[in-house]
Protein backbone atom coordinates (compact mmCIF):
# COMPACT_ATOMS: atom_id res chain seq x y z
CA UNK A 1 0.00 0.00 0.00
CA UNK A 2 1.73 3.03 -1.26
CA UNK A 3 0.04 5.36 0.75
CA UNK A 4 1.59 4.34 4.60
CA UNK A 5 3.45 7.30 6.07
CA UNK A 6 5.98 7.06 7.15
CA UNK A 7 8.13 3.93 6.63
CA UNK A 8 8.13 2.89 10.03
CA UNK A 9 4.21 3.12 10.12
CA UNK A 10 4.58 0.59 6.59
CA UNK A 11 6.49 -1.69 8.33
CA UNK A 12 4.16 -2.16 11.78
CA UNK A 13 1.33 -2.77 9.25
CA UNK A 14 2.97 -4.91 7.27
CA UNK A 15 4.40 -7.07 10.43
CA UNK A 16 0.79 -7.27 11.64
CA UNK A 17 -0.05 -9.02 8.41
CA UNK A 18 2.26 -11.45 8.53
CA UNK A 19 1.79 -12.63 12.36
CA UNK A 20 -1.33 -13.24 11.22
CA UNK A 21 -1.10 -14.71 7.96
CA UNK A 22 1.33 -16.49 9.38
CA UNK A 23 -0.91 -17.55 12.28
CA UNK A 24 -3.30 -18.90 9.45
CA UNK A 25 -1.32 -20.20 7.11
CA UNK A 26 -2.60 -17.02 4.35
CA UNK A 27 -0.05 -17.00 1.55
CA UNK A 28 0.41 -12.93 1.09
CA UNK A 29 2.00 -11.37 -1.78
CA UNK A 30 3.74 -7.62 -0.75
CA UNK A 31 3.79 -5.56 -3.82
CA UNK A 32 6.90 -3.08 -3.81
CA UNK A 33 6.43 0.10 -1.37
CA UNK A 34 7.08 2.80 -3.54
CA UNK A 35 5.41 5.87 -1.96
CA UNK A 36 5.59 8.21 -4.95
CA UNK A 37 2.83 6.07 -6.32
CA UNK A 38 0.66 7.75 -3.54
CA UNK A 39 2.10 11.68 -4.10
CA UNK A 40 2.31 11.18 -7.73
CA UNK A 41 -1.65 10.42 -8.05
CA UNK A 42 -3.22 12.43 -5.49
CA UNK A 43 -0.80 15.36 -6.98
CA UNK A 44 -1.25 18.84 -4.87
CA UNK A 45 -4.87 17.06 -3.68
CA UNK A 46 -4.40 17.40 0.41
CA UNK A 47 -8.03 17.45 1.24
CA UNK A 48 -10.19 14.66 1.83
CA UNK A 49 -12.59 13.22 0.33
CA UNK A 50 -10.94 14.29 -3.08
CA UNK A 51 -7.46 13.04 -1.81
CA UNK A 52 -8.86 9.53 -0.81
CA UNK A 53 -10.75 8.75 -4.19
CA UNK A 54 -7.68 9.32 -5.65
CA UNK A 55 -6.03 7.43 -3.28
CA UNK A 56 -8.56 4.75 -3.59
CA UNK A 57 -8.52 4.64 -7.43
CA UNK A 58 -4.87 3.85 -7.20
CA UNK A 59 -5.00 1.34 -4.74
CA UNK A 60 -7.75 -0.61 -6.60
CA UNK A 61 -6.30 -0.41 -9.77
CA UNK A 62 -2.93 -2.36 -9.12
CA UNK A 63 -4.99 -4.60 -6.85
CA UNK A 64 -7.36 -5.62 -10.27
CA UNK A 65 -4.17 -5.47 -12.47
CA UNK A 66 -2.34 -8.19 -10.09
CA UNK A 67 -5.47 -10.04 -10.26
CA UNK A 68 -5.74 -10.20 -13.83
CA UNK A 69 -2.20 -10.50 -14.43
CA UNK A 70 -2.15 -13.74 -12.08
CA UNK A 71 -5.38 -14.99 -13.09
CA UNK A 72 -7.37 -14.35 -10.02
CA UNK A 73 -11.14 -14.80 -10.37
CA UNK A 74 -11.39 -11.21 -8.66
CA UNK A 75 -10.02 -8.66 -6.38
CA UNK A 76 -11.34 -7.12 -3.40
CA UNK A 77 -10.47 -4.59 -0.65
CA UNK A 78 -9.62 -4.31 3.24
CA UNK A 79 -11.44 -0.84 2.81
CA UNK A 80 -14.75 -2.36 2.68
CA UNK A 81 -14.24 -3.25 7.13
CA UNK A 82 -13.49 0.08 7.80
CA UNK A 83 -16.32 1.91 9.20
CA UNK A 84 -14.33 5.27 8.82
CA UNK A 85 -14.37 4.88 4.98
CA UNK A 86 -16.59 6.38 2.40
CA UNK A 87 -18.14 2.36 1.41
CA UNK A 88 -20.35 3.78 -1.63
CA UNK A 89 -17.42 5.34 -3.15
CA UNK A 90 -14.81 2.73 -3.04
CA UNK A 91 -17.58 0.31 -4.39
CA UNK A 92 -18.48 2.61 -7.08
CA UNK A 93 -14.42 2.83 -8.03
CA UNK A 94 -13.75 -1.13 -7.59
CA UNK A 95 -16.89 -1.42 -10.10
CA UNK A 96 -15.38 0.83 -12.27
CA UNK A 97 -11.95 -0.66 -12.30
CA UNK A 98 -13.51 -4.12 -12.51
CA UNK A 99 -15.19 -3.65 -15.80
CA UNK A 100 -12.69 -1.62 -17.45
CA UNK A 101 -10.27 -4.66 -16.32
CA UNK A 102 -12.66 -7.49 -16.98
CA UNK A 103 -12.11 -8.88 -13.54
CA UNK A 104 -14.68 -9.27 -10.90
CA UNK A 105 -14.54 -6.72 -7.76
CA UNK A 106 -16.01 -8.37 -4.23
CA UNK A 107 -18.03 -5.72 -2.97
CA UNK A 108 -19.38 -7.18 0.39
CA UNK A 109 -19.70 -4.95 3.23
CA UNK A 110 -17.54 -6.42 5.85
CA UNK A 111 -18.32 -3.84 8.58
CA UNK A 112 -19.84 -5.86 10.99
CA UNK A 113 -16.65 -8.00 11.48
CA UNK A 114 -14.94 -5.11 11.98
CA UNK A 115 -15.06 -4.82 15.80
CA UNK A 116 -14.67 -8.45 16.51
CA UNK A 117 -11.52 -8.69 14.13
CA UNK A 118 -10.39 -5.95 16.32
CA UNK A 119 -10.96 -7.23 19.65
CA UNK A 120 -9.21 -10.61 18.03
CA UNK A 121 -6.07 -8.81 16.71
CA UNK A 122 -5.47 -7.09 19.66
CA UNK A 123 -6.16 -10.68 21.75
CA UNK A 124 -3.31 -11.77 19.33
CA UNK A 125 -1.01 -8.75 20.18
CA UNK A 126 -1.57 -7.62 16.62
CA UNK A 127 -0.79 -3.94 15.37
CA UNK A 128 -3.87 -2.35 14.94
CA UNK A 129 -3.31 1.47 13.40
CA UNK A 130 -5.38 4.44 14.39
CA UNK A 131 -5.31 6.26 11.06
CA UNK A 132 -5.86 5.38 7.04
CA UNK A 133 -1.93 5.27 6.93
CA UNK A 134 -1.50 8.68 4.20
CA UNK A 135 0.78 11.35 5.26
CA UNK A 136 -2.11 14.00 5.38
CA UNK A 137 -4.26 12.01 7.99
CA UNK A 138 -1.74 10.93 10.42
CA UNK A 139 -2.97 13.66 12.79
CA UNK A 140 -6.70 13.56 12.32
Amino acid sequence: NPNIYPPEEYQKRRMGVVALSGADKIEVIFPEYIPSEFLSAVGEEKTRPKRCLLCWSLRLARTAQFAKENKFYGFSTTLLVSPYQDQEAIKKIGREISEKEGIFFHDEDFRPGFKKAHEQARAKGIYCQNYCGCMYSISR
